[in-house]
């Protein structure tokens, strides 16, 4: 029995869906069809499966058929106002420890803010802010670019309450510009163009299944060699 060409023991698993396994050189089903897509999400487009007003949503980027076959979602959310990366998978394992704060997955954006922050409201980002609903805890926080009184500032949270980038420059007195999410854990945005959307590589998917502490997909979906 191999997985992906190599020979493997009773007992190892396979990620369904990423992992060929062959048994006497004949392939076998492993179960459930993981995939795992990349979409730079352009402003205007709502971050859900489906909207009962017909608002256009972040599946309307994929074809008919791929959303016909799979029950895909999209993993956490990013307000409409806001633009960047989001992942769409039917892996809701994955997806689950992606989003859960145990796991710090970072997730980095773009902020262009008006007007220029200063040291002293750079330094209390990092720190974390005290917004309505409670603190924000810390965060890295760079400013990396400025011009006609707008500063471009890379924020990296472990953890986020909703709007949080949004929130805390509005509690400190600055405007928002734009917002743009671009890495999730190790998956970048990378040159993708608003509205394209790429499959992940394997290399990809197992990296992020490692920054949750796993190394393979445990349950129903992976069978076992």
């Amino acid at each position: 029995m191999t997985r992906n060409g190599q020979t493997v023991s009773l007992g190892d698993r396979a990620i369904a869906g990423l992992d060929v396994i062959e048994v006497d050189g004949i392939a076998i089903t492993t179960g459930v069809e993981l995939r795992y897509f990349l979409l730079n999400k352009p402003v205007g487009v709502l971050t859900a499966s489906k909207d009962r007003r017909g608002r256009k949503t972040v599946l309307d980027f994929l074809d008919e058929a791929t959303k016909a076959r799979f029950r895909l979602f999209p993993v956490g959310r990013l307000d409409m106002d806001s633009s960047g990366l989001i992942l769409l998978t039917n892996d809701g394992f994955l997806a689950n420890r992606l989003m859960h704060p145990s796991f710090e997955v970072p997730r980095e954006y773009m902020v262009e803010v008006e007007p220029v922050p200063g040291p002293a409201d750079l330094a209390k980002l990092r720190k974390g802010v005290e917004l309505e609903d409670g603190f924000t805890g810390p965060s890295k926080v760079a400013l990396v670019g400025k011009s006609d009184g707008r500063g471009l500032v890379r924020m990296t949270l472990h953890t986020g309450k909703k709007r949080q980038i949004r929130r805390s420059f509005q509690h400190l007195g600055y405007r928002v510009i734009s917002l743009n999410r671009v890495r999730i854990g190790s998956v970048r945005l990378g040159s993708l163009k608003p509205g394209e959307v790429r499959v992940l590589e394997e290399p990809e998917v197992r990296r992020l299944y490692m920054q949750t502490g796993l190394s393979e997909r445990p349950g129903r979906s992976g069978g076992k060699a």
